[in-house]
């Protein structure tokens, strides 16, 4: 296989369609190639969806049948996921570019207008308890990650969003292991979106006060 041809072959080496002998010496290509095996890489969602329409096509459909509308479909679904994870990414850098107090003491927001996630944290004077709620909106309501430093456990402690029209929901429940101070993280949701919701409330399992942190929305 010469120099060119060896160029040529990255779409067939990427979907494994080389015969042995070709696959092993395009291998060796690859080593002293770096424009070919970017190639390579850039064909691995290619690949994946083919093999992925491979394993659910029955044997006895032909391979050359015409994928349906379901692959499109798939193809469509995983695109616009990527677009949201970068997006979301996106966001939370700029959030986390914006910092100004807020009334009250020992409370910071990080924030930005629109759809961007919104950022509080707060420290109770009487429990010690720190924690901090980055809430982002969701067609379907918030998606929240907490961040809590408590070092009075051993116990079982919960995150409630109070609504502003006083309804409550468990965002998440945790245990606290005994003196531990750690930050830890923990991922929840509410089906209140984040205008809807007043505030946020940490309480232990037997309904002790830990924290509030009030929205800024």
């Amino acid at each position: 296989m010469r120099s060119l041809e060896r160029h040529r072959d990255v779409a067939a080496y990427a979907l494994g369609v080389l015969d042995e002998a070709d696959a092993f010496r395009f291998e060796d290509h690859l080593m002293e190639c770096p424009r070919c095996a970017a190639h390579v890489t850039e064909f691995g969602p290619a690949a994946r969806q083919l093999m992925l329409y491979r394993r659910s096509t029955p044997r006895a459909v032909h391979p050359m049948a015409k994928p349906g509308p379901q692959l499109l479909n798939r193809l469509l679904t995983e695109v616009a996921a990527r677009h949201r994870a970068r997006r979301r990414r996106l966001l939370y850098g700029l959030a986390a570019s914006v910092v100004f107090a807020v009334a009250g003491p020992g409370v910071v927001m990080l924030a930005g207008g629109g759809d961007e996630p919104v950022r509080i944290e707060a420290t109770d004077a009487r429990s010690g308890v720190w924690a901090q709620v980055t809430t982002e909106s969701e067609p379907w309501g918030s998606q929240v990650e907490l961040k809590v430093k408590d070092g009075a456990g051993p116990r079982v402690c919960h995150l409630i969003a109070v609504g502003r029209d006083g309804s409550e929901q468990t965002i998440t429940s945790w245990t606290v292991s005994r003196h531990d101070a750690r930050e830890n993280t923990m991922m929840g949701a509410a089906a209140m979106h984040p205008d809807q919701i007043a505030r946020y409330e940490l309480r232990a399992a037997d309904g002790e006060h830990l924290v509030t942190l009030k929205s800024q929305l």
